[in-house]
């Protein structure tokens, strides 16, 4: 297999590699990024590369190319085979490895596929972020790669992954209902072996594992790609619903009757049925969530950490800080309490039916007290990626002229006493991700109005 010399260097996004199979990824792709990533890694001083790949039709001749390149440059390979995230999370801190390469594209569409990094020397058990994929595509375009005879051992997780499961659940005496939607995602390997194992009634929802996705989109955080569970939890008279994306590490909730429960609203519920129980009472939450999750937090009195987006970010910040949880709007739950601080959609998914099962309250009750705002789901804008920091900048530009408060962790966060305005360039594509928060659906619309018109004259000039 030849050396690719023409890797489309937009692919190398702010937490990880995707593109488009074949046209931006195929294997000639993933046998040099093998040849650039073993070399790197011996550079650091690392001998040991962890690798694993999801579902996706691509992934298994993806997973071949990448492992011929990684084994000619003399590494020791741990294969872990067809695997969750999660599952290749968990082998990276039981095995000690702490560089490797996850092929998947998480949620994006069938067509897609990527490569998730861990190129840290310090185990943060985080991916590897930004700067550090750009250094990277420089170094593998500089082609200074090392030659040598490298030894691939197959290692099976599973086991040992339902263990940490078993020693980390504690279910209450009320048995639970619950619809388990697997999308046909990399969970379904797994998913409903692994819940059997609980005191839950399971009524299984697309678990055949099948890289087309036949059925819906595999992003459980966008409500529509949830309507069959919704019916299915219905139709069952179950008490929940869960599901799981491509390569489950995320997760999304439908309540007994049927009803999308947003991410910031899981999260105050773990909140509230840990606090006293945990130390220290601070809790994580990206730029995305709700109010309400710091209303809530300030309620309890505990102390609140608005964080920026991007789970190789969030996920190290709740190591960094030794938080007991954090979590994401876009479904990444980093539970570091008695789990091990990474995101698994399964683990998160049990975290809430286990909760149930030691309360008398439907789901529908248990976020029924939570303060009450209007949001919008996020708005994508198409910004091709030259110009969509520049929007940025500039939206900054007229928020300070007008002297509004506003926090820049993650683009640009404008505060008002009822609610906020969030503008931010995607890590992930030519787009700039916007959303909106406030006390009344008219005050609502009038923040919407103002940064969404502002943003679309910006990229119209």
């Amino acid at each position: 297999m030849e050396i690719n010399r023409n890797i489309n260097r937009k692919i190398f996004r702010g937490y990880d590699i995707r593109g488009v199979y074949p046209s931006d990824i195929d294997e000639s792709v993933a046998y040099t990024i093998g040849l650039a990533f073993g070399s790197n890694i011996q550079d650091l001083g690392l001998k040991t590369c962890l690798i694993g790949h999801d579902n996706r039709l691509s992934s298994p001749s993806l997973y071949e190319a990448l492992t011929k390149g990684l084994k000619e440059t003399g590494v020791e390979i741990v294969s872990l085979g067809l695997c969750t995230t999660p599952m290749y999370y968990y082998a990276s801190i039981k095995l000690g490895i702490k560089s490797g390469i996850m092929i998947t594209a998480s949620h994006n569409p069938k067509d897609e596929n990527g490569f998730k990094f861990s190129l840290e020397t310090l185990n943060t058990r985080g991916n590897s972020r930004g700067q550090e994929i750009q250094d990277f595509y420089d170094y593998m375009v500089a082609e200074n790669f090392i030659l040598g005879e490298g030894t691939v051992k197959e290692y099976d997780i599973k086991d040992e992954y339902f263990e940490l499961f078993k020693e980390s659940l504690f279910f209450g005496d009320r048995h639970i209902k619950a619809v388990i939607d697997c999308g046909n995602g990399t969970t379904s390997i797994i998913a409903e072996e692994l819940y059997n194992l609980f005191p839950i009634d399971i009524v299984p929802l697309f678990t055949e594992s099948d890289g087309r996705f036949p059925n819906h989109h595999p992003d459980p955080c966008v409500e529509e790609n949830l309507e069959q569970l919704k019916k299915k939890v219905i139709e069952t008279n179950a008490d929940i619903g869960v599901g799981f994306d491509g390569d489950g590490d995320r997760v999304g909730v439908i309540s007994n009757t049927g009803k999308f429960i947003p991410m910031d609203h899981y999260l105050i519920l773990m909140i509230k049925d840990m606090f006293d129980r945990v130390e220290p009472k601070k809790f994580l939450y990206d730029v995305k969530c709700s109010k309400a999750v710091q209303d809530v937090i300030d309620e309890l009195g505990g102390e609140g950490e608005c964080y920026r987006t991007g789970n190789s970010y969030t996920r190290a910040r709740v190591y960094e800080l030794g938080l007991p949880v954090g979590a994401e709007l876009s479904g990444h739950v980093y539970f570091n309490d008695h789990f091990l601080g990474f995101d698994s959609g399964l683990y998160a998914g049990l975290r809430i039916i286990e909760l149930l099962s030691r309360s008398n309250k439907t789901v529908d009750e248990l976020v029924s007290d939570i303060p009450k705002y209007y949001s919008t789901d996020e708005i994508k804008l198409h910004a091709d990626d030259n110009i969509k920091f520049e929007i940025i900048k500039q939206i900054e530009e007229y928020v300070k002229e007008k002297g509004y408060k506003y926090l820049t962790i993650d683009g640009i966060k404008v505060l008002f006493d009822d609610g906020f305005a969030l503008l931010r360039a995607s890590n992930t594509g030519p787009n700039l991700t916007l959303r909106f928060e406030a006390k009344t659906e008219e005050r609502l619309e009038e923040i919407s109005k103002e940064f969404e018109g502002l943003t679309n004259k910006l990229l119209n000039k």
